[in-house]
């Protein structure tokens, strides 16, 4: 007897159980009952011949099957979620959704302040931001808009490079009058270095300096880019912060400028069948002037192209 497919209802249900391990989040979640939540998980067990979750005390535990079904089904949930964009007020300029991806750094720092006059401009679009360090897949249908600090090499895109960020190390003031200001890099042995804990994969983009480092030579330890700059501004220690967010604190001194800093690119990137909806190349267009004001402290940029990348200027 062959077995029916799967239907989309059964299969967002199974991710959001998967990702709350248990029936009664996921049906806070999903607006549904807990026992239509079980139901669907039973229906989705039985279209696949196989178990999806194991009861704990702790909840439902996934297993082998249900974690390699995951990735398949938040690529279906993006491609669903994309064509609701799409399908929402498809005509209209100033209605439906945009969803724009970026970096934890460029999410809380820069964006906001953007999204903030687009919004006053555009009260009948709404955003949806997801943040996040790893690229998302514009062409699976993740985001609509993503801000990138690569040049973008996958086809099928349309990219424009904003500018050039520069890091540096910065310390708070407070710190330096409690500690002094280191005159080496050497120097950064003796004192407090904000940097990575487990994660080390954008830190070791950071250049040679970030190269010759192990975890070990950090007095403050932490993976998220947003804590490390809460640390920074705080007076914790020494770390790099990006020019243009030091320009908005003043109490955060260059240190060392001679001897460390690094550069990263800003592209804004969309999916080229996205140009010809008028609500995500009005956002686009916003982003690009609001990412140049932000990248160059605030001083305009005119003349800005599009690049397709493998292709020409546009």
């Amino acid at each position: 007897m062959s077995r029916r497919e799967p239907a989309w209802d059964e299969l967002r249900t199974f991710l959001e159980v998967a990702r709350d391990g248990s029936l009664s989040g996921a049906a806070r979640r999903l607006g549904l009952t807990q026992p239509t939540v079980g139901r669907h998980i039973d229906a989705l067990e039985d279209a696949l011949g196989v178990t999806l979750f194991t009861r704990s005390p702790r909840g439902l535990n996934p297993t082998a099957a249900a974690t390699a079904l995951v990735p398949h089904a938040e690529a279906m949930g993006a491609a669903a979620a994309a064509l609701a964009r799409s399908g929402t007020s498809a005509a209209a300029i100033d209605r439906g959704v945009v969803r724009v991806t970026s970096s934890e750094i460029m999410g809380a720092e820069a964006l906001p302040a953007i999204f903030a006059g687009f919004r006053a401009r555009n009260p009948g679009i709404a955003i949806e931001l997801a943040v996040t360090n790893r690229n998302q897949d514009l062409a699976r249908g993740d985001a609509d808009i993503a801000i990138r600090m690569i040049r973008p090499t996958q086809s099928g895109l349309v990219a424009r490079r904003i500018g050039v960020t520069r890091i540096r190390l910065y310390a708070h003031r407070d710190y330096l009058a409690r500690f002094g200001e280191p005159r080496s890099l050497a120097d950064l042995a003796n004192h407090c270095f904000i940097g990575f804990d487990r994660d080390n994969q954008t830190f070791r983009s950071a250049g040679a300096l970030a190269k010759s480092l192990t975890r070990e030579d950090f007095g403050f330890r932490c993976d998220s880019d947003l804590a490390q700059l809460a640390a920074l501004r705080a007076g914790v220690g020494v770390g790099g912060c990006q020019d243009a967010i030091a320009r908005r604190t003043p109490d955060l001194v260059p240190v060392l400028p001679n001897a460390f800093q690094m550069t990263l690119e800003v592209w804004l990137v969309m999916h080229r069948d996205l140009k010809a909806a008028p609500r995500v190349r009005l956002m686009f267009d916003w982003l690009a002037a609001g990412l140049t004001d932000y990248v160059r402290g605030r001083r305009p940029e005119r003349g800005a192209s599009l690049v397709i990348p493998g292709g020409p200027k546009v």
